[in-house]
């Protein structure tokens, strides 16, 4: 019996687990009203528990998976490793074991992978899908490298929301229900007034040392059994983002820089990792996380982090930048003489010009003996762009998730009449 038939019997003596599963999602399909992480499968019935599958050698089942691992490493057919995962305990330990995250098998396998940091030697590459009728922009997985084949997996969704003093972006892992009561709620983007700075929100802390913000009066903290079922919701400031004036007029991008106060500096160095280790990185209110983000480029002593005195700055010593949070900035475009406009090699993924094309790199300077090294100064951590009506390809890496790159992006759709 080969593994494929395998699993196609444990998908016929299990009934519904892999719909219930982390399920493809087709564009112009009729989506399902929810997406249940295998993680959450406790307890099955006993004939599921009593079965032979149950009860394999753990040698035999660990080489099961790994077969399966290897077979089935692209959507749609990766399902039945999910399916795999939500047989029972043994089953599902054995997943998480072999199972490795994106960073580093480049592979969005669970619910709980569009919070991890993306691989470190390629990228991840996605489109984005807005819906102008509604204000809906939903996140796709690419399965092809065709950029005009609609056809995608599903990964995230988000409503614009607009308010007299602001505009919310609620991102949600629910395609059809996309709002902070429902269980697939994971965080927000806001904007101020003038939708030239954002804060990103995650609706759970990162690390046990965040000391949570304050709490709205008002507000209620609901349970998600999306990505970590046993920890309750809230607004957790983890990022903001700050567009500044385009001296290059609406023909070049927009100029803009995010502090992700949820990323070290050192992540970017071998062996660096993304778990936050200073609490202090993460500013409570929306005015602390702009309040030294202004034209001044003088350095203080607060606590307080904004991209001019990071990136403007000769950035400290060593030390200090490893304690520092992870600044990115956009690449600068270059004139093309030939076409008279301002130009970014997106390599063939974006195909339409528009001002909200962008590329993302690290703001930190190159050492001056790192000369052979230089290029990798430039590497483009997140890539967004247009490719056609309504489609934008979204490409992204470490120390980046598909979540903080969604974010990211959907900061750009807004209309910035200050900057332009």
């Amino acid at each position: 019996m080969s593994f494929r038939s395998i699993v196609r019997d444990l998908r016929d003596g299990i009934g519904s687990l892999s719909r219930r599963g982390f399920e493809v999602r087709l564009s112009g399909l009729n989506r399902s009203k929810s997406q249940s992480a295998a993680h959450e499968i406790d307890d099955h019935p006993d004939f599921v528990i009593n079965s032979p599958w149950a009860g394999l050698p753990p040698e035999l089942l660990s080489d099961v998976i790994k077969r399966l691992e290897e077979s089935e490493s692209s959507w749609p057919a990766r399902k039945h490793v999910v399916a795999c995962a939500s047989v029972c305990r043994s089953w599902r330990q054995m997943c998480k074991e072999i199972v490795t995250s994106p960073e580093s098998s480049g592979k969005i396998t669970f619910p709980v992978s569009v919070k991890q940091p993306g691989p470190r030697d390629t990228t991840i590459q996605c489109f984005i899908k807005r819906d102008k009728s509604n204000s809906t922009y939903y996140l796709y997985l690419c399965l092809s490298t065709a950029l005009m084949l609609e056809n995608g997996k599903f990964l995230l969704s988000a409503k614009r929301n607009r308010r007299s003093t602001c505009t919310e972006y609620v991102i949600s892992m629910d395609a059809d229900n996309i709002s902070r009561s429902n269980n697939g709620y994971v965080g927000k983007v806001r904007s101020n007034f003038l939708g030239t700075k954002f804060i990103i929100y995650d609706s759970q802390p990162l690390h046990s040392t965040l000391p949570p913000p304050p709490v709205r009066s008002g507000s209620s903290r609901r349970f998600s059994r999306k990505v970590s079922p046993k920890v309750s919701l809230g607004n957790f400031n983890i990022a903001h983002i700050a567009y500044e004036l385009n001296v290059l007029g609406t023909r070049g991008p927009r100029r803009m820089q995010c502090v992700m106060h949820s990323i070290l500096m050192s992540t970017l160095e071998p062996g660096g990792t993304t778990v936050p280790e200073h609490p202090n990185l993460v500013p409570h209110s929306f005015g602390d996380s702009f309040r030294s983000i202004s034209s001044s480029k003088s350095i203080d002593t607060s606590s307080e982090f904004g991209s001019s005195r990071f990136a403007d700055q000769g950035m400290g010593t060593n030390d200090q930048q490893k304690t520092m949070p992870l600044i990115l900035k956009n690449k600068q475009p270059r004139w093309h003489e030939q076409l008279q406009c301002w130009c970014l090699n997106f390599k063939g993924r974006v195909t339409v010009a528009s001002v909200k094309n962008f590329q993302l790199i690290a703001a930190i300077p190159p050492p001056p003996q790192a000369v052979v090294e230089s290029s990798s100064h430039d590497k483009v951590i997140l890539q967004f762009g247009k490719v056609g009506k309504d489609i934008f390809t979204m490409d992204y890496r470490y120390p980046l998730s598909a979540f903080q790159a969604f974010a990211i992006c959907l900061s750009s759709f807004d209309t910035k009449l200050a900057c332009e």
